[in-house]
């Protein structure tokens, strides 16, 4: 079945047309061709915008404002976001890179949506036509949600505040067994301050590890310091079963890989 694509130059053009059934929005394409070409049948009608905003990168007064459909690759190589790279590098390799967009990485299944960790530990604010919202609330209503997010905006954290790390069984552009992602704060004696640790592939999409942030407060980050954080990771999770791993493998190996980025 042949595929009808529609261009908008605004993004209220192109909600409105999303409105129509087997409407799907087109970002990069990484997520919706692919499941077009896999036989998706609710898919009759491709949807995309030119609007200017969502292709921009804004950094200024300490926060950055980054457009939906911003590739992994552009933000890899911003001068501005050089604590980013290592998250935007974690999607594919660089061909898919080079489509994956901002917008689309929030609505990836897991185990894919590495990016969308980085920003959910990063405490960003997702933007639509009608408002922002907390990341948070944004992920967990995202599959009845069809308005177009037009941009992600967060704080920049401080020089080596923001920590990223994805673990899979393929070198270098492998399925994430899981990923993490941590902004850290320090007080004056070197002890935790504040924690935002998000994970990736322990729950149907990126979630919060409250317990070990909990946990951190007031610790150092020392094989002892971090002890408590460690043995609170898995509260809350549901992690995925598929063929890179199972949910049994995953919870095992958090405690591993959490205490190897806190202790960087």
């Amino acid at each position: 079945m042949a595929l009808a694509l529609q261009t908008f130059a605004t993004v209220k053009d192109a909600n409105a047309a999303l409105k129509s059934p087997g409407n799907r929005y087109l970002g990069g394409g990484t997520l919706v061709v692919r499941a077009a070409n896999e036989g998706d049948v609710s898919v009759s009608s491709l949807v995309r915008s030119t609007d200017p905003s969502l292709f921009t990168i804004a950094v200024g007064g300490g926060k950055a404002r980054i457009g939906a459909s911003v590739t992994m690759a552009a933000i890899a190589r911003h001068p501005d976001l050089s604590s980013l790279v290592r998250a935007a590098r974690a999607v594919g390799g660089p061909a898919v890179r080079n489509m994956a967009t901002v917008g689309g990485n929030l609505f990836a299944p897991a185990p894919y949506g590495d990016f969308a960790v980085a920003l959910l530990a990063l405490d960003a604010t997702v933007s639509t036509d009608g408002g922002e919202t907390p990341i948070e609330t944004f992920l967990a209503g995202r599959d009845s949600d069809r308005a177009i997010v037009t941009s992600v905006g967060f704080a920049l954290p401080p020089q080596g505040g923001f920590r990223f790390l994805k673990v899979s069984r393929v070198k270098p552009k492998g399925v994430s067994v899981l990923s993490i992602a941590a902004v850290l704060g320090l007080a004056g004696d070197g002890t935790v301050s504040s924690a935002r640790i998000a994970l990736g592939c322990m729950a149907d999409r990126p979630m919060r590890a409250r317990a070990a942030e909990k946990a951190l407060i007031g610790q150092s980050l020392t094989k002892g310091g971090i002890a408590s954080a460690l043995a609170a990771a898995g509260e809350g999770t549901s992690p995925i079963t598929d063929p890179i791993a199972s949910a049994w493998y995953r919870n095992e190996v958090l405690p591993v890989h959490l205490g190897r980025l806190l202790l960087t």
